[in-house]
């Protein structure tokens, strides 16, 4: 997958957890899952953009951390949502399915820039 594919689909994740996230009840529950979902499903794109401008292969595989641990905190936010009801595993599981695969796609891109140190 080429890094402009990778920007593109990190891109589509955030969108879709946005429009995911607004379809959470306006409880204080719902809008707290809603902030948490919007701020580390937009990070996931955010972080990679800035990974491709890293100065250092260090630099690199630090932004691919931060994008490795945003995904995984997206897809526990979706779960959470699933486990207290809020919204349907048919609307959720998607996103976590996605999720998890780019955690997978960024975690063997870090060890390949980790392993070439």
């Amino acid at each position: 997958m080429t890094r402009k594919e990778l920007e593109q689909r990190t891109k589509k994740f955030a969108h879709d957890c946005v429009k995911v996230a607004m379809l959470l009840p306006d409880t204080t529950l719902g809008r707290h899952i809603r902030g948490q979902l919007i701020r580390c499903s937009t990070s996931v794109p955010a972080n990679y953009r800035a990974a491709n401008l890293a100065q250092s292969k260090a630099a690199f595989a630090a932004k691919l951390s931060i994008v490795i641990e945003e995904a995984d905190e997206s897809s526990f936010w979706l779960e959470f949502t699933t486990e207290e009801n809020l919204l349907s595993t048919g609307t959720t599981d998607p996103l976590i399915k996605e999720a998890y695969e780019l955690c997978s796609i960024f975690i063997s891109s870090r060890k390949s820039i980790q392993a070439g140190s």
